[in-house]
């Protein structure tokens, strides 16, 4: 054989081995990948499983819950009904949410204020029924308890009922003060009373000594709003005559007297009027473009994508809005539905291409209407209480909502169903989706925040104590950069967040940084919202009011009085320089705000 053959088998011969070894160790790696496949997706299994199981405790354990607080309340209103003294041990349930005794009837009936327990489906009737339970009041302020004035003008609250400040613009919910000086103690007391622990107890005491008197001390410790003077002018906004003002307070606008304030310091107008900050440099100017009135209280207002329409949701319909007229273009309500009692529409929200307009209702349905036809396009049942909040996501595919029911929910436009249920230990209160799409957060009656990946459902943040909120958080809304959050809640503070997760940061508890906390507000806070440049953070309060804040320096820059009732929603245009308001004063008002030297 020639040397050269010889060669060429050699190489022949040791390619062959290379190549077999090569296989052989393709084999090994493929075997090795099918075995990790296989442990994966065993795991994946069980950690669903897990999943499932927790879901499935959570569920009973809130249905036990449920079970064991409507035997208590029922043994207690059995106690009760027979004269029993009622032990403090059992004075509370869900969770420390007292069940206000029932006052024995003296003259008018008085029904008490509902209890705001975890178990019960109405969580936010307090500012509904115009009170306050002990852990704050709820969502949507009065409801129509005095019914529609006729030709379909707005409901005007009952002249001589005190609520809480209810003789000032500062808190409460009736727009001026009685004729002829303060309201009568018996009115203002009991529900001032309310708002301590100490009117609490006293309140007990007298229900089981059948005295139906009011505790004129404790609502005189909590409501030194109350005004005790003069008639005011009925064409502005009711605001309250002081004894002793002194000179601006920074943050605490709601403090000031409007007549005493300098005028560089405050604007007015017809029926509303603007109190700047004297410490902060005066940025801002804000003027009235559209009056939109309702039937019915106004519990939410959302603007459109392109800034041309405005959204709003008041009892049992949601209307649509031109923004630059002012006129109603579209109503929608389901005509299928009992037309017995209320059904407040709770949350709107336009999908991001503008054709859709999603609702969230009492009646716990998601209707997502076709706008254009006035039609539902998709109908999202699950919830088990009452919807507070809804969010699309940027894709337009999903919406995330947010229920008494403890839990949020994520649908699917495209496939019509859940695709995914995130469950808590407290009532859900508000909703949103970063601006990515790849967090969803939510506020809640336990005074935390929660942020969770979108897309598998993992807890990434919660942010909490100790520089969390004290009270239920109502309100959130990422920040442009969709790095930052901000929530209000009903201890009448606003925090700006910074979010460790959306930053790429992994530390070892779940929980971003509180930043900034905006103080100023004189009752909850119901609203927060981001301007779309991110330089100023709105909020809306029971205290009438609407504050504009610089998220650098957490000062307020001015606040707003344009409502006679509660500010329950507010929203910036996303095409700038224009946000609304929802009040429980059957208002939607449309305004303008400016930078001064650029209107």
């Amino acid at each position: 054989m020639p040397p050269s053959q010889q060669r060429i088998n050699e190489l022949l011969e040791t390619l062959k081995q290379e190549f077999e070894t090569v296989t052989n160790e393709a084999s090994l790696y493929r075997m090795h990948k099918d075995e990790f496949d296989h442990k994966y997706n065993s795991q994946a299994a069980e950690m669903q499983q897990i999943r499932q199981n927790v879901y499935e405790l959570e569920l009973n354990h809130r249905k036990m819950k449920d079970h064991y607080e409507e035997e208590i309340a029922r043994l207690k209103r059995e106690l009760e009904a027979r004269g029993g003294h009622i032990p403090a041990s059992v004075q509370s349930v869900s969770q420390g949410a007292p069940v206000p005794p029932q006052q024995p009837a003296s003259g008018a009936s008085s029904a008490a204020p509902p209890s705001l327990g975890h178990s019960s489906s109405n969580v936010f009737q307090g500012i509904m029924s115009g009170q306050s339970g002990p852990t704050g009041a709820a969502l949507a302020p009065p409801q129509d308890s005095t019914g529609a004035q006729a030709g379909g003008q707005p409901q005007q609250p009952p002249p001589g009922q005190a609520g809480y400040g209810a003789s000032g613009y500062l808190n409460g919910y009736h727009n001026q003060a009685p004729q002829g000086g303060a309201a009568p103690p018996s009115q203002a007391a009991p529900q001032a009373a309310a708002q301590t622990p100490q009117g609490q107890q006293a309140q007990a005491q007298q229900a089981q000594q059948g005295s139906a008197a009011p505790i004129a001390p404790a609502a005189a410790a909590t409501t030194p709003q109350m005004s005790q003077g003069r008639v005011l002018d009925s064409r502005s906004s009711p605001h309250v005559a002081r004894a002793s003002p002194g000179p601006p307070q920074g943050n605490n606008l709601a403090d000031l007297d409007f007549d005493r304030v300098p005028n560089e310091y405050k604007k007015q107008a017809n029926d509303w009027f603007v109190i700047y900050n004297d410490r902060a440099p005066r940025v801002l100017d804000v003027d009235l473009v559209h009056t939109l009135d309702h039937h019915s209280v106004v519990c939410c207002v959302r603007f459109s994508a392109d800034g041309k329409y405005v959204a709003t949701g008041c009892n049992r319909s949601a209307q649509i809005y031109d923004v630059q007229t002012g006129q109603r273009i579209c109503h929608l309500q389901d005509e299928s539905v009992d037309r017995e009692g209320d059904l407040y529409i709770r949350s709107v929200c336009f999908s991001p291409d503008g054709r859709y307009l999603a609702t969230g209702a009492e009646d716990k349905q998601i209707r997502v209407w076709d706008i254009k036809t006035k039609t539902i396009r998709h109908q999202f049942s699950g919830h088990e209480q009452d919807i507070y909040s809804l969010d699309f996501a940027r894709n337009g595919r999903h919406i995330a909502s947010g229920s008494g029911d403890r839990t949020v929910r994520v649908w699917d436009m495209e496939g019509g169903q859940c695709v995914l249920t995130l469950s808590i230990e407290d009532g859900v209160t508000t909703v949103a989706f970063s601006p990515d799409g790849r967090f969803v957060a939510a506020g809640s009656l336990d005074k935390s925040v929660r942020v969770w990946d979108a897309s598998t459902g993992f807890l990434v943040e919660r942010l909490e104590a100790p520089d969390g909120h004290k009270d239920s958080v109502y309100s959130v809304a990422f920040a442009p950069n969709g790095k930052d959050l901000v929530s209000g809640s009903l201890d009448k503070t606003i925090k700006l967040w910074e979010l460790q997760s959306a930053r790429g940061l992994s530390g070892s508890h779940k929980g971003g940084v509180c930043v900034k906390t905006f103080t100023g507000h004189k009752d909850f806070v119901l609203s927060v919202a981001l301007t779309p440049d991110g330089q100023w953070v709105l909020s809306g309060s029971k205290d009438r009011g609407v504050q504009f804040w610089d998220p650098r320096t957490a000062q307020a820059q001015l606040m707003l009085q344009g409502h006679k009732n509660s500010v329950i929603s507010v929203a910036p245009s996303p095409s700038g320089k224009l946000f609304a308001t929802g009040s429980g004063d059957c208002r939607a008002r449309i305004w303008r705000y400016s930078v001064l030297g650029q209107q």
